[in-house]
């Protein structure tokens, strides 16, 4: 057993309590601000006048741009997570421990209600930011559909965030793009929260009036699984030695010149029929 629980120790991070609590404060902070700024997006969206597809464009923007800022302000100390789901992901892969998670997840879910409740107060109109599947939609292609594009976002915070590279400090961009790209497919469905807690805070508030909520939990939480299971393969199969050097910024490890590499062959011809 105390073999057992160094290799788990080994596994995930050492950090202390201290830290963890923290971090943990922090991501509150993050997430209410990035929720703040999305649901007020949303909530502007319907105040105005403006066609379903210009909504749906607006609503998009809302929360790849909260997403991508808010990353960017906490990234170096939090992580900039702002997602349980993300959390679990990050968790599966050993890139934070099971205190930090939990305390993650806790300082997540009230954010969103944090975030809820601020916009809910400046803000006239009933709310608009609490997802719903559409009337076109049952309830298991909502699960299906919030799975994907959750799957996509945990990807994307992986390869990006996790995994370290030259492009690791600007991933920010990447994962708010991402988070963009899922909402331009899902707005329509159900209202693209590929994150439970972004699901929880609206209801919350609401007193919980829809009794589909639970989708937001069951598909999201699948997709955390999905992305970290693709994450594994690659990992397993040592992704970076299939296309090697894109992380080069030398111009040598540029390709070669075609027109000198043909004169060469050309000469390499010449000089070979003349003996």
């Amino acid at each position: 057993m105390a073999a057992r629980t160094t290799h788990l120790r080994t596994f995930w991070p050492n950090t202390s309590l201290s830290h963890d609590v923290k971090a943990a404060t922090f991501e509150f902070v993050g997430t209410t601000m990035f929720l703040l700024l999305a649901f007020g997006g949303v909530q502007a969206s319907h105040d105005v006048q403006g066609s379903a597809l210009e909504k749906t464009l607006y609503i998009a923007t809302s929360f790849g741009l909260s997403l991508l800022v808010s990353a960017w302000f906490f990234f170096r100390a939090t992580g900039g997570l702002f997602n349980p789901n993300v959390s679990l992901a990050l968790l599966l892969a050993g890139c934070i421990g099971p205190m930090r998670f939990i305390l993650y997840c806790i300082a997540q879910l009230t954010g969103a209600i944090a975030a809820a409740a601020i916009v809910l107060s400046l803000t006239p109109g009933p709310v608009s930011y609490n997802p719903v599947p559409a009337a076109n939609i049952n309830l298991a292609q909502g699960v299906f559909i919030e799975m994907f594009i959750t799957a996509a976002l945990c990807l994307a915070v992986l390869m990006l965030a996790a995994e370290k590279h030259s492009s690791t400090p600007v991933a920010p961009i990447g994962v708010g793009l991402t988070l963009f790209a899922c909402h331009l497919f899902a707005v329509p469905y159900t209202g693209a929260a590929m994150n439970t807690a972004r699901a929880f805070g609206p209801a919350a508030v609401q007193g919980f009036p829809n009794d589909s909520h639970w989708i937001y939990w069951v598909g999201p939480f699948l997709g955390a699984l999905l992305a970290t299971a693709f994450y594994v393969i690659l990992k397993h199969f040592q992704y970076w030695t299939l296309n090697p050097g894109q992380e080069a910024t030398e111009p040598k490890m540029s390709p070669r010149d075609p027109m000198r590499f043909i004169r060469a062959e050309g000469r390499s011809m010449h000089n070979s029929n003349e003996v």
